[in-house]
């Protein structure tokens, strides 16, 4: 799964690093809470978004997963890990990667359970859905941040 993005990687990268802050970007998600903060700069978070149903209607079903994430600014990965529960063991890896005309963001997920079909089931009802949308949010917000007042790009944006 994989989105162009008319903003430049370093952009989307501090963005999409601070994942505790993505209750607060992300409409589709309820909470992300720190667990854990380990020495190594990882932390062990408690995930919640919501898995649209009927978005008519605002309707959602709770999704709620741990990971173990740590992002590796040098080259530009975000990294997940799951802990426990449905998605025990899922490993995440977002790439962010420039192009001439911004940036590529690519999330890969392995999950390889016991359960034959489990992954399949999984991936179809909950982790493309949610990633799918959590991809678009923030090419939507990145680009937006990336537009200068005069509508050109700007490569000189710094988000907080």
């Amino acid at each position: 799964m994989s989105v162009e993005v008319a903003a430049p990687a370093s952009l989307v990268f501090r963005l999409a690093r601070d994942v505790e802050r993505w209750p607060r970007l992300l409409p589709h998600y309820v909470r992300v809470r720190a667990i854990e903060r380990r020495a190594d700069g990882s932390i062990v978070a408690e995930m919640v978004a919501r898995r649209s149903l009927v978005p008519v209607l605002g309707l959602g079903l709770p999704v709620v997963w741990r990971s173990r994430t740590w992002s590796e600014p040098a080259t530009l990965r975000l990294r997940f890990v799951h802990i426990g529960g449905a998605t025990n063991g899922m490993d995440v890896t977002w790439h962010i990667e420039p192009t001439d005309t911004g940036s590529r963001v690519s999330i890969d997920h392995d999950f390889r359970p016991r359960v034959p079909g489990w992954a399949w089931l999984v991936d179809r009802a909950f982790t493309r859905p949610i990633a799918s949308r959590t991809l678009a949010t923030f090419k939507d917000i990145a680009e937006a941040l990336a537009l200068d007042e005069s509508g050109s790009p700007s490569r000189t944006i710094h988000p907080s």
